[in-house]
């Protein structure tokens, strides 16, 4: 091979070598490089942290449902007073319950039993449960049972001359007269299950910032803690309060629960207590009407002046594992589908 030959198979090499050498890279890293026509993938999550070795909380095992224990109707705000349509309603309440299949052991009416409370509504009100073979008949105050105070010597509505020469004390009076109780709120043990009836133990003669709220006493709150002990071992309990809770975390004002937060601390303990209120007149028909905290919450319609002139209750059966709850609309004595709620107890 000549001089020239030989630089031309140098060059060639070199080009060769050179040539491989950018193939070989380029292969090398590649797969590292983005791609200039598909869209960048996001980058990588971080890793989550490892799962902990601890097992969580069971939840507890909801119990069998077993024999029926007791029955019962709740009965708010019937707002009893010498009106027609409020006597025929609950009239009509009246015969639906007494008439259906099944055994009814109790009847709790949750406040507002009248409109003002004056000896003449729970004369008409008796006159008219007097008429029916009714059970056992227990009850709570709402703020109407302290409306006498508004009432004038001619029977007129007067906010200028309140408290009209009356008292608070002497409606609650009236009220545990009525109810054959010595402190507005009461308990009573039927077929061994539990009713608790609270009732708001002052209104706004005596305790002029309350509103239409409902304050519960020291004595009263004392009384409730104490009532609920037996309920450690997990029975079932039926606690009955007239005006709803605020939101929870928050103490209520007029036409709440005031002193929620302590009520809402006492029942804390407690896996198995069902809490029915009153007062809102709201349609049963309606979304939200149980709420789950600790305890199990029911807001009630009403008898008398349920919203778009209906007329409501609850019937309440307690199993041995579970409580069922069902709306009643007595205008037509038919069930109230959204209202039916069946929960077992843990």
């Amino acid at each position: 091979m000549n001089r020239r030959g030989f630089i031309k198979w140098l060059l060639a090499g070199l080009v060769f070598l050179f040539g491989a050498g950018s193939f070989l890279f380029r292969k090398l890293t590649e797969d590292d490089a983005p791609s200039m026509t598909a869209p960048s993938a996001p980058p990588a999550a971080a890793p989550e942290p490892a799962a902990s070795t601890a097992p969580p909380s069971p939840e507890p095992t909801p119990r069998e449902k077993g024999a029926l224990l007791l029955s019962l109707y709740l009965l708010s705000d019937i707002h009893m007073i010498d009106s027609q349509p409020i006597i025929d309603k609950l009239h009509k309440a009246l015969k639906d319950i007494t008439s259906m299949d099944g055994k009814l052991e109790a009847i709790v009416m949750g406040g507002d039993l009248t409109t003002y409370a004056r000896d003449s509504d729970y004369k008409l009100l008796r006159n008219a449960l007097n008429q029916y073979k009714l059970p056992a008949m227990y009850g709570n105050m709402g703020n109407h049972e302290y409306y006498d105070i508004w009432i004038d010597k001619n029977g007129g509505w007067s906010t200028e001359t309140m408290p009209n020469g009356k008292t608070d004390a002497q409606a609650r009076n009236r009220f545990m007269k009525f109810m054959g109780i010595d402190k507005p709120y009461s308990e009573a043990w039927v077929n061994g299950i539990h009713l608790i009836m609270l009732s708001q133990d002052t209104y706004v003669q005596e305790k002029s910032d309350v509103g239409e709220g409902a304050w519960y006493s020291d004595e009263q709150l004392a009384w409730l803690k104490k009532t609920l002990e037996p309920h450690a071992d997990g029975s079932p309990a039926l606690v009955f309060i007239h005006q709803p809770l605020p939101a929870a975390g928050s103490d209520g004002g007029s036409h709440r629960l005031i002193r929620a937060n302590a009520f809402r601390e006492i029942l804390k303990p407690y896996s198995n207590l069902f809490v029915f209120s009153g007062h809102t007149h709201q349609d049963l028909n309606l979304p939200n009407r149980y709420a789950k905290e600790t305890f199990h919450w029911f807001m009630n319609a009403s008898v008398g002046k349920t919203r778009g002139e209906l007329s409501q209750g609850m019937y309440i059966q307690i199993y041995e594992g579970a409580v069922t709850v069902r709306g009643r609309e007595f205008t037509n004595n038919t069930w109230i589908a959204p209202a039916d709620w069946d929960i077992p107890l843990v």
